[in-house]
């Protein structure tokens, strides 16, 4: 499509220019918040009415827990637990053959690494070092070791030392790279380089993978999982008596898999285990393998994956000063251990703690050890972990390369996720083939968007004027009938901006700019309501804004209302975190994760905040209800096309500078800002396009529609 171009002098560029002076003497003049919002910051107000919502579903969880008093009550609540966790991890992938191949190994004093390779989906592969003690009388118990976060992932030296220590006192150990670590990066440059670390891999796994309903950690486990299908194929191993540790990430996948894979007898998750109310109140949401959609709202905390694990063995092994909250890691062993005392068998969870610092330490890695020895070798002698050297990194590399992805040429986790989006694409369509389907899939839509309908008309608070008095000093001008100061074009239309703010019972204020030319009109007039990802246009000094906003200004000389608002977490309300991310998850990452554990994605509270404007404009005398457009830009748009979609009200969308389809955020690995728009689960009932024929034959215009990374999109 073809970009519109405008030149000369515009209302808008004019009405921006002449402000620019007064912005400059006061930079709070076009806030439309009230003082005591921006008092307090309001760039965390989304975030604080996030977390006052967490909390209302933390304290209706522990009123729930505090009624369990039997052993019965407990059994059905784990049966509804894990459904619950089984439901929002998303199913997992079929088992296929393995296709192991040991690409080298390394004999060492008292134990051998072999360098394995296995595949846990087809053309998929999983680099692992497999320790085996020297032994004797074979077989002997294995053990699964998910790492943590790191570069080196496998080859991280104190993951090494847990692997030592564990096959130096009689057992295997399998410790596999996790997606986006070590040889398993996922994202890389032409010349098979990483593009990016790991953490921001893990979540770009989550942004795809969340979309088509299988996360990060589904992914994560599912590694893990065929890691235990291969210690179990071994001669050298007992695959009757499986244990599990890891550290950080590593204690995260370990929690995770003791929950929903019994074959794991005794579990030792180090350094994650605390709660996640704690979590998000201290250090806010993790990585995305760490927050499953919707896990706040369905009631499941920390505690849940321990209390899964009963009556089997777990030692929950904490630092003192971790980064992850020691309260709560107290709150989540007390809860597990009056569980597993009301099975009768409260001997079976254990905590140690040791006053140092995140990290699989000497401490945490012989108390693993030693409690893996006692439940799996039925030993209780407490050996000490014995002085060690580990190996470089490459030389624990089961490539040559260092990146199976690019020497294999498997298949990467985002050809994975693609797969499954095509897959749905038949259900899709048919969702949406007829009246009634159509009907139900716009259901389906409001129910994973969080959406909540009908949306009430919203509370609308006046902030005054603009321009201010002031202003008017510096070139405005004053209605002398009235006495309403007012804006000039060159042309000599007049207009008036209006601050308001809309509010609706425990929901984000909403402030919006309510633009109206002062020319009498013979009726009612058409609104045209503009939101934009970069918020409304109260800064707008340069000329790349001005230029933006050009055809939103040309609505008001045509004798159009226009009410330009900031959806919650823009403008006013957006989030000033530091970017950690170069861009790729934007600055809002905590509200976007905070929002999807509660079961609202931010897309669905701005739809409802748009609707709520729709609701306003509707009460109005002066507003004619068939000639409301609606105008949605950049990451504003899909929220934008969602409330079209839901409300027949809209009789006109454009869409500008936005993306199309969610199909092509699953395909590109590393988009921009995409984060902030995901919908859990969506593609396997709509995507963007789906809308988009469902507002018809309502008019929708799609103008420079952009890739998933911000560029524009040719036209085909």
């Amino acid at each position: 499509m073809s970009r519109p171009v405008i030149f000369g002098a515009c209302l808008w560029s004019l009405f921006w220019a002449t402000t620019a002076a007064a912005k400059a003497e006061d930079p709070h003049a076009y806030l439309v918040l009230p003082a005591e919002h921006q008092a307090t910051d309001s760039s965390q107000l989304l975030k604080n009415h996030l977390l006052k919502e967490a909390k209302k579903q933390f304290d209706a969880r522990r009123a729930e827990i505090a009624q369990i008093t039997t052993a019965g009550q407990l059994e059905a609540r784990r049966k509804k637990i894990r459904q619950r966790l089984l439901a929002i991890n998303g199913p997992f992938p079929a088992k296929t053959p393995l296709n192991t191949r040991v690409t080298g190994k390394i004999d060492s004093d008292g134990y051998t690494i072999e360098k394995v390779i296995y595949e846990s989906h087809p053309g998929h592969h999983v680099t692992a070092n497999l320790y085996l003690p020297e032994q004797t009388d074979p077989p002997v118990p294995g053990v699964l070791v998910p790492c943590g976060h790191s570069r080196l992932g496998k080859a991280y030296p104190s993951y090494q030392k847990m692997c030592i220590s564990l096959a130096k006192n009689g057992m295997a150990a399998l410790i596999y790279d996790p997606i986006g670590q070590a040889e398993r990066r996922q994202i890389l440059n032409d010349h098979g380089r990483p593009v990016v670390g790991p953490a921001i891999e893990h979540h770009a796994a989550g942004v795809a993978g969340n979309l088509v309903g299988l996360g990060a950690a589904n992914h994560m486990m599912h590694s893990g999982m065929r890691g235990i299908d291969y210690l179990a194929s071994r001669p050298e191993v007992d695959g009757r008596k499986i244990g599990c540790t890891g550290n950080s990430g590593g204690g995260t996948l370990t929690a995770y898999l003791v929950a929903l894979d019994d074959r794991i007898l005794a579990a030792a998750p180090s350094c994650w285990l605390t709660t996640q109310e704690k979590m998000f109140e201290t250090m806010g949401p993790q990585d995305a393998e760490q927050n499953f959609p919707n896990q706040t709202a369905m009631g499941i905390e920390h505690a849940d994956f321990l209390t899964l694990a009963a009556p089997r063995r777990v030692l929950m092994c904490l630092a003192t000063y971790d980064e992850f909250d020691i309260e709560g890691s107290k709150e989540t062993f007390a809860e597990a251990q009056r569980f597993y005392e009301l099975l009768g068998v409260g001997q079976n969870v254990e905590y140690f703690e040791y006053p140092d610092k995140h990290g699989f330490s000497l401490p945490r890695r012989q108390a693993a050890m030693r409690f893996l020895r006692r439940h799996l070798l039925g030993k209780d002698d407490n050996p000490v972990e014995p002085e060690m050297e580990v190996q470089d990194a490459e030389a624990l590399q089961c490539t040559s390369t260092g990146q199976v992805l690019w020497e294999l040429k498997g298949r990467s986790l985002y050809e994975l996720n693609r797969e499954r989006a095509d897959a749905f694409k038949i259900a899709r369509k048919s969702r949406w083939s007829t009246a009634a389907s159509t009907r139900a899939a716009l259901a389906e839509v409001q129910r994973l968007a969080g959406i909540r309908l009908p949306v009430n008309n919203p509370r609308v608070t006046s902030r005054g004027m603009v321009p201010t008095e002031d202003e008017v000093q510096l070139g405005y001008g004053t209605d002398p009938s009235t006495g309403i100061a007012h804006s000039t074009a060159q042309d000599g239309t007049l207009f008036t901006i209006e601050k308001l703010v809309l509010e609706r019972e425990g929901e984000v204020p909403v402030p919006v700019l309510f633009m109206k030319p002062m020319a009498e009109s013979p009726g009612r007039r058409g609104v045209v309501i503009y939101v934009s990802g970069k918020g409304k246009p109260d800064d707008m000094t340069t000329g790349e804004d001005i230029f933006r906003h050009a055809a939103v200004s040309d609505h008001l000389t045509n004798g159009k209302m226009v009410l330009s608002m900031d959806v919650r977490g823009f403008g006013e309300t957006a989030a000033t975190a530091p970017d950690f991310s170069r861009g790729y998850f934007g600055t809002d990452y905590e509200t976007a994760m905070l929002a999807q554990n509660l079961g609202r994605p931010l897309l669905g509270q701005r739809t409802e905040d748009i609707l709520a404007a729709v609701r306003f404009l509707v009460s109005r005398d002066d507003v004619d209800p068939a000639a409301i457009e609606l105008i949605g830009e950049g990451a504003a748009g899909p929220p934008a096309l969602h409330a079209a979609a839901l409300d027949p009200t809209i009789a006109k969308l454009k869409l500008v500078g936005s993306v199309t389809s969610w199909v092509d955020v699953v395909s590109t690995p590393l988009g921009k800002n995409q984060l902030t728009n995901v919908v859990p689960f969506a593609l396997e009932y709509y995507d963007l396009p789906n809308l988009v024929e469902a507002i018809a034959p309502r008019v929708v215009m799609i103008v420079d529609p952009v890739d998933p990374t911000g560029r524009l999109q040719t036209a085909p």
